[in-house]
């Protein structure tokens, strides 16, 4: 039973020397760089990499230098997000995440780009690795870091990142419980609740009992 249970995750690929101008190839068909990858002076060299998906990340008061330039030939997810260590940045980890699968899926090859390609970018390909691959935050990072070696989250976002295996993991362990498990589950839970419920009853009532008792002693 231990075994059916077990998480399952794909293989990670070896590392590769395939470069997309300034852009590394973190997985087959997945390039982490920077808006100068992305450029309209590129776009020879991303159809010639096959890009057909591009996850462009920028807050809004860099939406006048970082566009997405080829609406009508890739298809684009624009995400509006800080590099400030207060920023959210796990709301966007399930929406990055389900528009990178669904590239892949299709056969396709996407490019994940902030300004740099250092902190915020880098940050969602890390939480991709670590959910697709149910790897520790540590394990992810250097897997990137070996193939785009100035990768540097913001101490915010790795705050974010290490509390989001807990999160994954707990989702995925959801995910392949059996109903009947589930219903287990949710029956201890109900149970325990109804035990202290009853536990409290019981306490309140020997409560009034000894405040009755005082007053007729």
């Amino acid at each position: 039973m231990e075994e059916e249970n077990k998480l399952q995750f794909p293989s990670l690929p070896a590392i590769t020397e395939d470069l997309l101008v300034s852009a590394r190839e973190i997985l087959p068909g997945l390039f982490l760089g920077p808006y100068s990858a992305a450029m309209k002076s590129k776009l020879p060299i991303l159809e010639a990499q096959g890009i057909t998906h591009v996850v462009c990340v920028r807050q809004d008061i860099e939406a006048n230098f970082i566009k997405p330039n080829f609406a009508h030939t890739f298809r684009y997810l624009v995400l509006d997000i800080a590099d400030n260590p207060v920023e959210n940045i796990i709301r966007f980890f399930p929406s990055t995440k389900e528009f990178i699968d669904g590239c892949l899926a299709t056969g396709g090859k996407v490019l994940v780009h902030g300004n740099a390609g250092i902190s915020r970018s880098a940050a969602l390909v890390i939480a991709y690795l670590m959910e697709t691959f149910g790897m520790k935050y540590r394990d992810a990072f250097s897997h990137v870091q070996e193939r785009r070696f100035c990768i540097n989250p913001n101490v915010g976002f790795v705050h974010q990142l290490q509390e989001y295996e807990a999160i994954y993991l707990a989702k995925l362990t959801i995910k392949m419980m059996s109903p009947m498990q589930l219903g287990r589950s949710f029956s201890l839970q109900a149970g325990m609740q109804g035990s202290r419920k009853r536990s409290l009853e019981e306490d309140d009532d020997f409560g009034a009992m000894q405040v009755t008792a005082s007053q007729n002693g």
